[in-house]
């Protein structure tokens, strides 16, 4: 066997040691360093290679914590956090569970999207499996060589890092964007990182600058694309199968045509969870919901404008629409309420959009007769001034788009506008909160996915909880490890949406629309049951309600040196 194996035995976690010596010190999967005990360093051979003073984990806590707090910029703290992990991975999820509301920033966006930029330059221990275009028969062996066996794996993330964050195609790079859901998996859904894998698929990239850098790391060539592309896909599609048939695929930050094709080509072949698509459309749906109760209206009677037509946007529309008709909308009226815009405008019978979005295409007459500002092309600020829409919801990475004069309309016709700018990072926002609460007098009802400190509005206090994916797909992952059903499908997230929204108490007027970031864990819970509550329902689970909601408890860890079991 291998060095060491982690494995579970009833409701314990154990770690199956057969390294001795450095090599334990060696393997961050089983180092505590100082934790070890007297007993324990004699019988793995450590005497003499550790200080003589054995600490506790809550001593180590402190240690760490300590030493973090005095790096000088989050890159270098997200750095820290990268060689703790290379060196005591119990250590690390300990410190990011215990601090993780501020930790947040480093392992995931904002911070994350520096270190994807910089990572083949401050490239460390390799984590993950990375498998690439030119070497497509070794799929299958670059997933064995990880160590897992076909029960060990229940989550496989995985990116081709052509659209990461909002930064356009990073190549080899986007792996560290998978190993940041990973340690979020954990984190909040308390799923053991062993049973987490993610992967980078390298097709090439076509960022130029990127390439020519002496030090990258990834393919030296442009993006591999068509049927070659796609073969690649389905290889790898069926290695995960072949060798971890009960794991769940994430596919993360694919372009967006590719993210639609690929997700919805395999999602009745494999089960498949696409963050972009179903994360993003679940939190915007959330907003809607806690919008409504604040303002009394129906989703029915919104007017929403969609500024980006990407597959998270058509997404939202589409679990939005199927809110709607739960409430009581009939079908045919539900797509009247929605308008959207992709880089050439107003996306109408005639324009020239892509078929996807052409479900939510406007009749060209409805606008044959407005006056616009730029002759030919229907933009945001037209649609405003002629439809009067109740919701804007930003998915176009324009910033700014969300101009005075769009907000100031909006106010003239509605008595609280919902304004959802959903582009990161703040750099490609279309607005942030502060301009849109000073431009709306605080009328307007917001949430974004940058983070916004609270806002004094009339001697009132506003707090705006951030609008992120992580309240969903570490649910979504428990949940799927509980139920372990054939699919997840768009009325599965739409118990996921009201589930995240219903942990919004406080209806009053300019309440934040989402959880805050202090809450996750308890929203992964409650998403992973109501998951497995509809998949049951639906017949997709293959596991009973009794027993799957028993799992979803058992199978969270808690970051603690397992078990000694030395071999």
């Amino acid at each position: 066997m291998a060095d060491y194996q982690i494995i579970r035995r009833g409701n314990t976690w154990v770690a199956q040691v057969e390294a001795r010596g450095r090599a334990v010190l060696r393997n961050p999967y089983i180092n505590r360093g100082t934790a070890f005990t007297e007993e324990q360093r004699g019988q793995l051979d450590l005497l003499g290679l550790l200080p003589p003073e054995v600490l506790s984990i809550d001593d180590q806590l402190s240690r760490v914590y300590t030493r973090l707090q005095e790096q000088p910029s989050d890159l270098d703290k997200y750095t820290f956090l990268n060689n703790l992990f290379d060196r005591n991975w119990v250590l690390y999820h300990r410190l990011l569970r215990d601090h993780l509301e501020e930790l947040l920033p480093i392992v995931s966006n904002p911070t994350v999207g520096e270190a994807v930029r910089k990572y083949s330059q401050r490239f460390l221990r390799p984590l993950g499996v990375f498998c690439d275009i030119d070497h497509s028969a070794d799929i299958v062996p670059a997933l064995l060589s990880y160590g897992r066996s076909a029960d060990d794996v229940d989550l496989v993330i995985v990116t081709d890092s052509e659209s990461v964050l909002g930064l356009g195609d990073q190549g080899v790079g986007g792996i560290a964007v998978a190993v940041s859901k990973m340690v979020l998996y954990t984190a909040v859904a308390g799923i053991h990182p062993v049973r987490v894998l993610p992967v980078v698929l390298d097709t090439g990239s076509d960022n130029a600058a990127l390439v020519a850098e002496p030090g990258y790391l990834g393919l030296r060539h442009g993006r591999v694309r068509g049927e070659r592309y796609d073969a690649f896909i389905s290889e790898f599609v069926q290695a995960v199968k072949l060798v971890f048939p009960n794991a769940m695929i994430h596919w993360e930050d694919f372009a967006a045509d590719t993210a639609h094709r690929v997700f919805y080509g395999y999602r009745d072949k494999a089960l498949s969870y696409n963050d972009d698509i179903q994360g993003t459309a679940t939190v915007i749906t959330a907003a809607l919901i806690n919008a409504m109760r604040q303002t009394g209206g129906r989703l029915s009677d919104q007017r929403i404008v969609f500024h980006g037509a990407g597959p998270a946007a058509i997404g939202a529309a589409a679990l939005i629409e199927k809110l709607m008709v739960a409430q009581g909308t009939p079908a045919e009226e539900t797509k009247r309420r929605f308008w959207v815009l992709n880089s050439g405008g107003l996306v109408t019978e005639s324009s020239e959009a892509r078929e996807y979005q052409q479900l939510y295409a406007r009749p060209d007459a409805e606008s044959t007769n407005w006056v616009l500002n730029k002759p030919g092309v229907v933009e945001l600020e037209d649609v405003v001034r002629y439809v009067n829409p109740t919701v804007v919801i930003g998915r176009s990475s324009v910033p700014g788009a969300f101009s005075k004069d769009v907000v100031e309309h909006m106010c003239a016709t509605v008595e609280h506008p919902i304004l959802l700018p959903f582009s990161q990072p703040a750099e490609v926002s279309e607005g942030s909160i502060a301009d849109l609460m000073r431009w709306s007098a605080g009328k307007a009802l917001v949430a974004s996915t940058v983070a916004s400190s609270p806002i004094e509005i009339d001697g009132v206090l506003r707090t705006f909880h951030r609008a992120q994916n992580v309240l969903v797909f570490p649910g979504v992952g428990l949940g799927a490890m509980a139920a372990h059903p054939t699919r997840i499908s768009r009325a599965a997230m739409l118990k996921v949406a009201q589930a995240t929204a219903e942990f919004v108490t406080d209806t009053t007027l300019g309440a934040p629309l989402l959880p805050a970031t202090g809450q996750l864990r308890e929203v992964a819970v409650s998403v992973a049951e109501a998951l497995l509550r509809f998949t049951v329902s639906e017949g997709t689970a293959q596991v009973g309600l009794e027993p799957g909601l028993a799992a979803i408890h058992t199978m969270q860890w808690n970051p603690q040196y397992p078990e000694l079991e030395l071999l």
